[in-house]
């Protein structure tokens, strides 16, 4: 079995505008050239176009950071995969609990969605986590289980090898507060165990699971080190270069 490749995922959530995103990314080139991880950038909507282009010729691919399930209509201020495509988006990240949380996004809908990312060629990063209340009356694993169940309905096993799984417990995202390196890999095993029971070890054996909650310079190479952790993403220190640069070459 080929090993998962690492990928350092940030999610820029609404953060930079255009002509910062472009500068970030012209200088965050230097820093992953050569890196082992896989690199990516999820900006907001109107950065997208200049920092496809700032990256271009280096290996920093671009998610989006949501997108509409149907391809077109009267959606006023949605965006489809069809657009996102056309401008040169690989990934696009659905299901982060703000968007479920503000937005009333249901698993449902992200079930919608990633069936859609799919369809278009680009790959969904699936988010899911549990809130203090849930980890507190022990239903992480139920909780979960549900939401990767209902976002997945009616993939192949071929798409579920191709997908990413982002692990992101909502008492940790921008917190400061970071599950152990226990804590995240018991999760991301039990995520790694269901895709077994629904598509087979082998299909659980190649797809990525990510990390997401307060991941910094300081734990990611801890973090990654575990055996069901592929990576994270990565919200706060996505932001900075320095930080991030680090994160990108945790392995040195």
């Amino acid at each position: 079995m080929s090993k998962r490749v690492i990928m350092a995922a940030g999610n820029w959530k609404m953060n930079k505008t255009p002509k910062e995103a472009v500068e970030f990314v012209s200088q965050l080139k230097d820093i992953a050239a050569g890196a082992e991880s896989e690199v990516v950038v999820g900006v907001p909507f109107v950065c997208i176009p200049g920092v496809v282009e700032a990256a271009k010729g280096s290996n920093i691919k671009v998610a989006a950071q949501n997108v509409h399930w149907e391809a077109s209509g009267a959606y006023t201020g949605e965006v489809s995969c069809g657009m996102l495509k056309e401008l040169g988006v690989n990934y696009v990240i659905i299901g982060h609990s703000e968007r479920r949380e503000y937005f009333g996004e249901t698993n449902e809908m992200i079930n919608k969605k990633a069936k859609a990312i799919l369809e278009s060629g680009m790959i969904p990063i699936i988010c899911c986590g549990e809130t203090l209340t849930q980890r507190e009356q022990g239903v992480t694993s139920e909780h979960v289980r549900y939401q990767i169940k209902i976002a997945l309905l009616g993939l192949s096993a071929e798409e579920v090898s191709r997908i990413v799984i982002a692990y992101e417990p909502i008492w940790a995202i921008g917190t400061g507060k970071t599950a152990t390196n226990e804590q995240a890999e018991e999760v991301c095993a039990i995520i790694r165990q269901l895709i077994a029971e629904l598509y087979g070890s082998d299909v659980s054996e190649k797809t990525r699971i990510l990390y997401g909650g307060s991941v910094n310079a300081s734990n990611a190479k801890e973090l990654f080190a575990m055996p069901n952790i592929d990576g994270g993403l990565v919200g706060g220190a996505s932001l900075k270069l320095d930080a991030f640069g680090k994160i990108i070459r945790h392995y040195e």
